[in-house]
């Protein structure tokens, strides 16, 4: 089976946790569901575990546990917001 190249953007304390940097490409296998991408993620960076949640938006939406990822897509990490 073939891999893909997910390319995600970071923002808030996403990407402070990933080191810096406001995006990040990772090889999945193909048919990749966002819950897959984030356990990747969690077990890549375990700081992500400690998030309350992470929303994660594909192509503008935000998405369910078992959408399956495409290569083309547009994946963002959005951390949880604090302020008033």
């Amino acid at each position: 089976m073939t891999g893909i190249k997910l390319n995600i953007i970071l923002f808030g304390i996403a990407r402070d946790i990933v080191g810096g940097s406001s995006s990040l490409t990772l090889e999945m296998e193909a048919n990749t569901t966002v819950d897959h991408l984030m356990t990747r993620l969690q077990q890549t960076y375990p700081d992500f575990e400690r998030l309350a949640s992470l929303m994660i938006a594909v192509n503008s939406d935000y998405a369910k546990g078992d959408q399956v990822l495409q290569a083309n897509d547009e994946i963002a990490l959005i951390p949880p917001v604090s302020g008033g």
